[in-house]
């Protein structure tokens, strides 16, 4: 019963979401609404994710000081992950949210130098905060609640002076006197002389315009005249002339009229006196955010002298009086019973077993936090396309203090454990979904990749809109900037005004003459290259070389082989296709040859001696397994490469970027050797060595 009563004051836990941590709120009030319904104000307290990253640096830094000033002991990588789950922000931001929506308490502190962190971790729903986060300036500043206990804060007493030792220091600096209750005038004189003051400041009132405005009666002149700065300006005044009441007296009303001394009560307008009033209802005695919001040409002093001014006024009383019946109509506390829906990220498995729910959920997947196999309940976490989930405790641990147990390989911390699963049976992806070097939202990425293909077609009004509104569209200027937004209904618009006056003869659409399917896939199954068995744990070694260029080279350089050709025989020309879009092959140009008469490969590097170029024997063609794609070509540019492209203007390098299909002329003027070679001017790439790199399948 105890557990489920809240009241004002407490921290408590608010669900906004199901999936979503709770919010952790203090409550300030609790409001019956018309319909019976219950409402909490609350003040907000922020996470770290829910402050940016340049803001979570700051933290970082004030964190590091502190427990350099406080001596903290050392920490684990884990405990330091779960104690920035631990850390609030404080705010002065208000909301209401239904009272329906608590779901338990909490304990928030303000954390002192002689707190110990590890302590926090140890008890359950226990947080603390140091910094105040402002939401809308987006800025982090310490707390002025901060409570200094140390030798640092501590008064020094100077030594006690011995019998007949003289003090030396200068008393003028120290203080100044300001009354002497030795004086030689009696208690009746110094009445009649702040009676007779106090007549002084009634007249000075009535002389003055803006006084005779304020108290407009005889009688709120005289209760002004008889305020303290009046009786503090008379005493003053006696004893600055020496407790003589001949000279206090003519003090009093000099040649130029009576003195006339007000307060600040008197100083201030009604006007203001509201404004006050608002600004300390909203804020309280905080009365630099007074001062900066409501009365920025006050000074401090002034505003400070007031509230203790005006506490001393009936109108003090009054407001005192209304609050203490508005708390009293106001609830003290409410009851929420515990919440027992089930959450709808809650995993259920048809045909599970009572209890272990989620067990088909995933194979090869276990809770992100823990890494746990084994839960009596499973839940839904992440992005729904991830497939990721979280055991029970961790899902707790979750919604309490909106982080995982363990720091994932986003946050910097590599995962170690490995999964003894047995490779032999299963295909690529899904072999590498079991790597213990990829975390489980890698493998969810690369399980759900095959499962997610999808296909953007256009309409045929579509179509028509790209050579009807040419002009609008811009199909050029859209291709170059994919990223720039393209005005959708204004294209449609124009297409339906230009429609009816487009040509009455239908526009002539010549259908693309494609290959079947098998074709295509024979054709690709020609082309692929061939992958030697080996037996399971042998060791293969690979030339690097032979391996890059013989993946991409067969539908690159041709099908027919020109090595052994005399001298003398010029190749057939081709289309090469070099790194950074480079081609050539137009009328006169041939691809470039090597000392050796051997053709450069696509990425300008020799081929290797005895490389087959032609499409393999038909009897020894397969289709492979996509499963067991090669890895993708890196094509290396060369001095002899960037030549080329030095020798294209910047106008042919657009054009064959848009247009990569087409053949493109290069300019000759390069430095040719004997037998129409290039001529090398620098050594291979570092990256073509001949060295075998050893392999271990």
């Amino acid at each position: 019963m105890a557990a489920n009563m809240y009241r004002v004051g407490d921290y408590v836990y608010f669900e906004n979401s199901s999936s979503n941590p709770y919010l952790v709120r203090r409550i300030e009030e609790l409001n019956k609404t018309a319909n019976g319904n219950v409402e909490a104000k609350v003040v907000c307290l922020f996470r770290r994710r829910d402050i940016s990253s340049s803001l979570n640096s700051l933290a970082d830094s004030n964190a590091r000081e502190f427990e350099e000033e406080s001596k903290q002991p050392t920490m684990t990588e884990q405990q330091r992950h779960q104690l920035k789950h631990r850390e609030l922000f404080l705010s002065r931001q208000f909301e209401s949210l239904p009272a329906t929506h608590i779901r338990g308490k909490c304990s928030v502190t303000l954390l002192n130098e002689t707190d110990i962190l590890g302590q926090y971790l140890e008890k359950e729903d226990c947080f603390f905060y140091s910094l105040v986060f402002d939401p809308v300036q987006k800025t982090l500043l310490a707390d002025q609640g901060e409570i200094r206990v140390g030798c640092k804060y501590q008064a020094e007493i100077p030594d006690r002076l011995a019998e007949g030792e003289s003090d030396n220091r200068n008393q003028q600096k120290m203080e100044m006197k300001v009354w002497d209750p030795d004086n030689p005038l009696t208690d009746r004189q110094i009445d009649q002389f702040l009676v007779v003051a106090r007549a002084v400041g009634t007249f000075a009132r009535a002389l003055d315009c803006s006084s005779s405005i304020r108290q407009p009666s005889l009688h709120m002149s005289a209760a002004a005249a008889s305020r303290d700065i009046t009786l503090f300006h008379a005493m003053d005044t006696l004893q600055r002339n020496g407790y003589d009441l001949a000279k206090a007296m003519s003090t009093l009303v000099p040649q130029g009229g009576p003195v006339l001394c007000r307060d600040e009560m008197e100083e201030w307008s009604a006007s203001e006196a509201m404004l006050f009033e608002e600004a300390l209802e909203k804020y309280g005695k905080d009365f630099n955010d007074i001062r900066q919001d409501f009365l920025p040409w006050k000074s401090l002093a002034s505003i400070v002298q007031f509230y203790y001014m005006w506490k001393t006024t009936d109108r003090y009383i009054q407001q005192k009086r209304l609050k203490a019946a508005e708390a009293d109509s106001k609830l003290k506390q409410v009851y929420i019973p515990t919440y027992t829906k089930p959450n709808p990220n809650q995993i259920i498995s048809v045909g599970s077993k009572p209890g272990m729910n989620g067990a088909g959920f995933q194979k090869g997947l276990t809770c992100e936090s823990c890494h746990t196999t084994q839960s009596a309940q499973w839940y839904a976490w992440g992005p729904p396309n991830m497939q990721c989930r979280l055991c029970a405790s961790c899902w707790i641990y979750w919604k309490k203090y909106g982080g995982l147990k363990t720091p994932t390989q986003l946050e910097g911390a590599a995962r170690s454990a490995s999964e003894p699963h047995s490779r032999g049976h299963l295909s690529r992806p899904e072999a590498q979904s079991l790597s213990p070097y990829t975390t489980s939202a890698s493998r969810a990425k690369l399980l759900a990749k095959n499962r997610q293909t999808f296909l953007l077609q256009t309409t045929r009004l579509t179509r028509l809109a790209r050579r009807l509104c040419r002009d609008v569209l811009q199909p050029r200027r859209a291709a170059r900037r994919p990223y720039a937004p393209i005005n959708a209904n204004a294209i449609k618009a124009e297409c339906s005004i230009r429609l009816p006056k487009a040509a009455k003869a239908p526009l002539k659409i010549h259908p693309l003459a494609r290959l079947p399917l098998a074709a295509i896939v024979k054709e690709l199954a020609a082309q692929a290259p061939l992958k030697p068995k080996t037996p399971r744990g042998t060791k293969t070694p690979i030339n690097r070389n032979q391996l890059s260029q013989s993946r991409g080279l067969a539908g690159l350089v041709g099908k027919r082989g020109y090595e052994g050709a005399g001298e003398g025989h010029r190749p057939p020309r081709v289309r090469v296709r070099g790194s950074g879009g480079l081609r050539g092959g137009g009328e006169g140009h041939y691809p470039p040859m090597g000392a050796s008469g051997l053709p450069f490969s696509a990425n300008g590097r020799p081929l290797a001696a005895g490389l087959r170029t032609g499409p393999p024997p038909a009897s020894k063609r397969q289709k492979l397994n996509p499963a067991d794609a090669p890895n993708p070509v890196v094509f290396v540019a060369t001095k002899d490469t960037r030549a080329l492209r030095k020798a294209l203007t910047h106008l042919e390098l657009r054009r064959a970027a848009r247009r990569p299909n087409l053949p493109l002329k290069v300019k000759p003027g390069l430095p040719l050797r004997s037998g129409g070679a290039l001529a090398p001017s620098a050594p291979p790439h570092p990256a073509s060595t001949s060295e075998p790199i050893v392999l271990e399948d």
